[in-house]
């Protein structure tokens, strides 16, 4: 399997070709011949890099959504205006939900910013669901997440329009990607809002891995609290994962924690990284 940062917050200096970033996620991945996009971040910056990494919205196979926010499915509208016909999408039924942010004490809008009914008329193929779903050999998506542990309380800033009131938004939505590797398991998420530890043990009772063996994507870690934080990484160095690819919401300070905790385990998963396994 191979997986190319294709979006993220930052572009690095090393790069060699003029990939743009913005406030957003996404991954290529490419396995057994298929291509699959996870995200699309949140314009059409999205195409400018998919073309630079040689694979072009019209190659993609099927995308997938890892939760509702708007940095995480904008892009899907203008992916899809350059697809194939009748591309297959991947996602939870509550993705469409009214949610917002009040970080700041603003209440901004942060939800997908387009209806199913738009991105169903450029194509989209849906298939949502709360259960997993193996994708292919050795490839599930995880489904919604149960939440296990008492200290991954999530982002209390984002908030859940229900009944005319909000309230501590959940983001039941949220899910990852499983790769199973002989026994080992390497997770690869959008945000993680339910939690890394949350999420890596779905993981282990879905494909029945046994190990972690590493983790790709965006954490979440930035925004939570000391604790949440704290016993996080502690709980991932006791797993002893070969690799922490961590981007996107994990913020710099968090970003230099796991680099203090991890050292060459740790990857900074900027737009363009490739992380082969």
């Amino acid at each position: 399997m191979k997986i190319t940062v294709a979006m993220d917050n930052t572009v690095p200096i090393s790069a060699k070709r003029p990939f743009l970033g913005e406030h957003g996620f996404s991954l290529l991945i490419e396995h057994a011949g298929k291509r699959i996009l996870l995200d699309s971040g949140q314009s059409a910056a999205i195409l400018n890099n998919l073309s630079l990494l040689g694979a072009p919205a019209d190659s993609i196979d099927m995308s997938v959504v890892s939760h509702g926010h708007y940095d995480h499915v904008g892009g899907l509208y203008h992916v899809l205006s350059h697809a194939r016909k009748n591309m297959p999408v991947y996602a939870h039924p509550n993705i469409f939900s009214s949610r917002f942010s009040t970080a700041g004490g603003l209440r901004q809008y942060i939800g997908v910013p387009y209806t199913q009914e738009q991105l169903s008329g450029l194509g989209a193929e849906w298939h949502l669901s709360d259960k997993p779903v193996q994708l292919m050999d050795n490839l599930w998506l995880s489904g919604q997440v149960p939440h296990v542990t008492k200290y991954e309380k999530g982002d209390a800033r984002l908030v859940l329009e229900h009944d005319g009131c909000d309230c501590q938004d959940e983001i039941a939505d949220d899910m990852s990607l499983y790769y199973l590797k002989g026994k080992d398991l390497i997770v690869i998420g959008g945000c993680a809002h339910s939690g890394l530890m949350n999420t890596a043990k779905h993981g282990f009772a879905v494909t029945g891995a046994t190990r972690l063996a590493g983790w790709i994507g965006g954490t979440h870690l930035g925004p939570v609290s000391a604790e949440q934080q704290e016993q996080t990484i502690n709980a991932l160095a006791d797993w002893n994962p070969d690799f922490v690819a961590a981007n996107h919401c994990t913020g710099f300070p968090m970003m230099a924690a796991l680099y203090a905790r991890f050292g060459t385990k740790y990857i900074s998963a900027f737009v363009g990284t490739v992380i082969e396994c």
